[in-house]
């Protein structure tokens, strides 16, 4: 890119991952991107402080992180995959509030509010609220949890109480916040991998921007970014080179 300043990049990572679940994509960066990825309290870094389980209280804190670490004279781009899509718009939206408006949003393994079906499946079934044997038979399905960490007791019992309040953050919501109603300035990019079992709804992102969207698939799973770095990579460049001179 041969910029003269670094475009900050801020990552939110996805239920039960960390500051480091990006390490994957670090490598595959370009040199002129800041790479800062961020983590909600209980895990990683923030291991000792205390989980959330309020979706007002993740959005709250992202957006102090992201205020504190911004560098008012460079533009900067926010990613999220899964839980860290859901959180990022709304973060996104905080930080319009301020008139501080990301180049871009880029969101993958989510097909963004309001898809009713999906919404419907976890009022019903609450995976936070699940018994072990069942939660743990979801996360298997899910996929992304390293086969180490189910088969060990010791490793669940610590990784456990992390999927569930991030999944409590995801499925109870708050009642003092709807990220239906969000129409945002800035552009979307949308990203989900082609064997997601609601991929198909992926254009449902284009409510909420009144700027342009775009979308596509890549082969994979619901942690298809793990195959696709590259790609990944690619995407976040490309969104930035497109709106630097919106």
């Amino acid at each position: 890119m041969n910029t003269t300043y670094k475009v900050q990049l801020f990552l939110l990572h996805f239920a039960g991952g960390s500051s480091y679940s990006y390490d994957f994509l670090r490598v595959f960066m370009d040199a002129d991107f800041e790479f800062i990825p961020l983590e909600i309290p209980g895990r990683g870094k923030r291991f000792g402080e205390s989980l959330l389980t309020h979706k007002n209280e993740a959005i709250a804190d992202y957006t102090k992180q992201l205020q504190k670490l911004r560098n008012q004279h460079v533009p900067y781009l926010i990613y999220g995959h899964s839980m860290g899509a859901t959180l990022a718009l709304s973060v996104a939206h905080e930080m319009e509030k301020i008139n501080d408006i990301p180049l871009s949003l880029i969101v993958s393994g989510n097909t963004g509010p309001g898809v009713k079906d999906i919404e419907e499946v976890h009022q019903n079934n609450p995976r936070y609220a699940m018994s072990d044997a069942d939660f743990k038979a979801e996360l298997t399905d899910l996929g992304g949890v390293p086969d180490e960490i189910l088969q060990s007791d010791e490793m669940y019992s610590l990784f456990v109480p992390i999927m569930r309040s991030d999944f409590e953050i995801l499925e109870k919501g708050s009642s003092h916040h709807s990220d239906k109603q969000i129409v945002l300035s800035t552009p979307i990019y949308a990203v989900m991998g082609s064997e997601e079992k609601y991929c198909e709804h992926i254009t449902n992102w284009e409510k909420y921007t009144n700027n342009t969207f775009d979308h596509q698939l890549l082969e994979g799973n619901h942690f298809f970014i793990n195959d696709h770095p590259e790609k990944l990579s690619s995407i976040i460049t490309n969104c930035y080179q497109k709106n630097i001179n919106r």
